[in-house]
């Protein structure tokens, strides 16, 4: 027993022991990439099912992420995929960010100062 531990039994500071592959499963671990460094910005792919959901996308265009977004389950309600749809253009427009409609399901948004190209090229 180290001089440390004698000093944590003392204070009633023991440290139990940990369990590694318990800690990595953990919530707090989740959004951690131990491989590599941390990026100024992320692609996320999130789905949504309500409005209530807008918030999120918004608030993850603020932190300069980039959002590949599944319309899914919003394609069953086509009023609440408009408003939907609706709300994040005028929120991109607002803050000079983009979207794009990659096909019936799907949508990608960027974050300010990051543009799509939606013309095809010829070949």
């Amino acid at each position: 027993m180290g001089v440390f531990d004698k000093l944590g039994q003392a204070f009633g500071t023991q440290q139990k022991e940990m369990n590694i592959e318990e800690y990595m499963n953990s919530a707090e671990m989740e959004d951690v990439d131990v491989l590599h460094e941390p990026a100024d910005m992320y692609v996320k792919p999130v789905s949504i099912n309500s409005e209530d959901e807008v918030k999120f996308i918004t608030d993850e265009l603020d932190k300069k992420n980039i959002i590949l977004l599944s319309i899914d389950e919003l394609s069953k309600r086509p009023t609440t995929r408009n408003n939907v749809v609706a709300a994040l253009k005028a929120y991109v427009a607002k803050t000079n960010g983009d979207i794009a409609m990659i096909d019936d399901s799907r949508l990608l948004l960027t974050p300010a100062k990051v543009k799509i190209i939606k013309r095809k090229r010829s070949k």
